[in-house]
């Protein structure tokens, strides 16, 4: 965890540790004290730390490295629009409650993407402003655009593989090929995508 607010990590780590599955292994204001980056199965950072410029290049280093939690009291566009290009795994509000916290922090563990509920009415106002190319359903197969869609909502590839009925290294094969088609990255930009087809779609 990375926050300059001992007060926070302290409050912040209590409600894991209470939530059961997590055991938090380095507390820091300092990212340079982590060490390891691959060491951990999750990094939490406080998008603004000491002053006020989001540490969106820390938020880059770390998440090529490992998955990554944001927490900000930031509830601006261009901060949610830059953490989730930058790599990172999910974006929860510090007035999120303790309970979102936990599912969120599970969640981007376990490979998968959250958002906080009005952030990602923001994200989407972004890509209505700023759309991606084109992504429609007609580039993907209807295997793929199943499995995009469960990307987006967070599942895990083997998750995937179970609610549909397939192998997980046929889950892999459908996102390699999705990503491909669609010229995207890590699953921040798959979960970008498949939000702007949802639009596109109710449009």
């Amino acid at each position: 965890m990375v926050d300059d607010h001992p007060m926070t990590r302290r409050g912040v780590a209590a409600i894991l540790t209470d939530a059961g599955g997590f055991a938090v292994t380095a507390s820091t204001p300092d990212p340079g004290e982590l060490g390891d980056l691959g060491a951990f199965d999750l990094i939490l950072v406080d998008l603004y730390l000491e002053d006020d410029t989001p540490c969106v290049p820390l938020v880059a280093r770390l998440a090529a490295a490992n998955r990554v939690l944001v927490r900000s009291a930031s509830r601006r566009q261009g901060d949610v629009r830059a953490v989730i290009r930058a790599g990172a795994g999910g974006y929860v509000t510090k007035q999120s409650d303790p309970e979102l916290i936990v599912s969120a922090a599970r969640t981007v563990a376990a490979g998968g993407f959250a958002l906080s509920a009005q952030l990602a009415d923001i994200l989407k106002v972004e890509l209505e402003q700023d759309p991606e190319p084109d992504t429609g359903p007609g580039r993907l197969s209807q295997q793929e655009a199943r499995v995009l869609d469960m990307i987006a909502q967070g599942f895990t590839h083997q998750q995937i593989a179970f609610r549909l009925g397939i192998k997980k290294s046929t889950v892999d094969t459908h996102v390699e090929r999705i990503r491909v088609k669609l010229h995207a990255g890590n699953k921040a930009d798959l979960t970008r995508i498949a939000l702007e087809r949802q639009r596109r779609g109710k449009a």
